[in-house]
């Protein structure tokens, strides 16, 4: 899966705390297939998420977004529910690490619950942490860039995947 540093989607916007219980509760986490678990992201917040992101969506959330427990399943069911990227005003700092681990852009960016509404088309630089409301006259915000070393993560899908490229390319891990 190839990652593109330039994402262009229409926003779903949650508020504040948005915790990984809420994310993909709990009852979920016997699912092994991504694709099931995607089908159950955020449900017990809209039940029609899934439908609305089937195309592809960015997530933007309020400050705290992926509190609570450290489960990977949270950031995957994201993935796997067609979210291309999650912009908050602050993220769980081991949620935020999970999401770069399995290959899912997330993106800090104080002022983003004031500039953006569900609805709105979103563009976002993963590179220079740019924002652009398209839909409200291209506002825009800057949010933390991504450095390099995270970005190649992104672009090889996942820590994994980038690990695995780099053993078999014999480079330094």
């Amino acid at each position: 899966m190839v990652m593109e540093s330039k994402i262009n989607a229409p926003a779903i916007k949650f508020g504040n705390n948005i915790d990984t219980d809420v994310i993909l509760p709990g009852k979920y986490l016997v699912l092994v297939d991504p694709y099931e678990l995607g089908k159950h992201a955020l449900e017990s917040l809209d039940t029609e998420f899934v439908n609305k992101a089937k195309n592809g969506v960015i997530l933007v959330g309020g400050k705290n977004f992926g509190c609570g427990s450290s489960r990977e399943q949270a950031p995957l069911a994201l993935k796997y529910a067609s979210v291309k990227c999650v912009i908050a005003e602050t993220f769980a700092r081991i949620f935020y690490r999970n999401a770069i681990n399995i290959g899912l852009p997330v993106i800090e960016c104080s002022g983003i619950s004031d500039l953006v509404e569900t609805g709105d088309e979103i563009s976002v630089d993963l590179e220079t942490g740019k924002i652009q409301n398209i839909s409200n006259g291209n506002k825009s915000l800057q949010g933390t860039n991504l450095p390099p070393f995270i970005m190649e993560i992104l672009t090889d899908g996942g820590l994994i995947e980038n690990l695995r490229k780099k053993m078999k390319s014999n480079d330094r891990i």
